[in-house]
């Protein structure tokens, strides 16, 4: 592939988030490369070069091309059967009949989990449409793909995480600092946004509310005894959604158990289980954990949906 392009200063000033995505889809840039940050953005290359090779043959090898709904059906169907092989993983129990919009929370040890769920929603869930909110240098990798991947039933959204944001290391008070944090709020609207629609439809948003790779469900012990603040990931998410009085989502924890001696990567070959948990019913959230009107997050909400993935794990995965 050519060398990324830049976003100059100017760009990153004044360029919506939207104007910057359609950038990163169609025309070869990079915001990482653009904020110093071309390390991370190659952390991922080897991983997007895997999964986009799956996706372009997914398409390549399917047949009914002029007929674009059956050649995207198709497409999915084949997608279960590849990803089977080369990411096993077994997701008894899964709910088939919920005719509510979901929002699906699971613990993130690995990146070896996403295939998995990709079957696990394509062949349980059907072709209700889900969204992934994924950290920008995983989005940079398959944002050239954003098309395919989109007509498979997933919708990828841009996030730029705390530790991303750490990890980038500007400059506080200069203008690549001050571009990335406007960045940054504006991926976050567009997420909360594209969500908020799909799941009044019916469909499906999965999301990590660590936020980053972490090989336990809670981040530590301290979290995990309420003396350390959780990552409010879930409440905002349900605050955003449920300020639509007629929406109906529900919540549900998904434990992720990887294999034996597992990596951080993708693991091929290697079988994951995953294990739904108690389902948090819309009724059941807005009942429970919205004490005020208009709240800003929801106490004890996030510590609850965390506790309901550890009890599908042993206890060495807790924190």
């Amino acid at each position: 592939m050519s060398k990324k392009k830049i976003f100059t200063k100017t760009e990153l000033q004044n360029l919506t988030a939207e104007e910057i995505i359609d950038k990163i889809q169609h025309e070869n840039y990079s915001l990482l490369d653009s904020f110093g940050a071309e390390d991370l953005r190659k952390e991922m290359t080897k991983v997007g070069v895997a999964c986009n090779s799956i996706v372009n043959y997914l398409f390549s090898t399917t047949g009914l091309r002029k007929e674009s709904k059956k050649h995207d059906k198709k497409a999915r169907k084949k997608l279960v059967r590849v990803l089977s092989k080369v990411a096993p993983g077994s997701y008894h129990g899964m709910p088939k009949n919920n005719k509510n919009g979901m929002v699906i929370g699971f613990n993130h040890p690995s990146l070896g989990e996403i295939g998995r769920i990709m079957t696990m929603k394509t062949d349980a869930l059907g072709d209700r449409v889900t969204c992934f909110p994924v950290n920008l240098p995983w989005y940079e990798a398959l944002a050239p793909n954003y098309d395919r991947i989109k007509r498979l039933g997933f919708i990828i959204t841009p996030t730029i995480t705390p530790s991303t944001m750490r990890k980038m290391d500007l400059k506080e008070g200069t203008v690549l600092y001050e571009a990335a944090n406007r960045i940054k709020k504006e991926f976050r609207d567009i997420y909360t946004n594209t969500s908020r629609d799909i799941v009044k439809n019916g469909g499906v948003i999965f999301v990590a509310p660590s936020a980053t790779r972490q090989a336990t469900v809670f981040k530590n012990e301290d979290v995990y005894e309420k003396e350390e603040e959780i990552i409010p990931t879930m409440s905002m998410l349900a605050v955003k959604l449920f300020s639509d009085p007629e929406l109906k989502c529900d919540f549900l924890p998904l434990a992720i158990l990887p294999p034996k001696n597992y990596k951080r990567g993708l693991n091929i070959g290697k079988k994951y289980k995953l294990i739904p948990g108690e389902m948090m019913t819309s009724d059941y959230i807005r009942k429970t954990y919205f004490k005020d009107k208009n709240p800003k997050r929801l106490e004890g909400f996030d510590y609850d949906f965390h506790q309901r993935i550890a009890d599908k794990l042993p206890k060495n995965m807790w924190y």
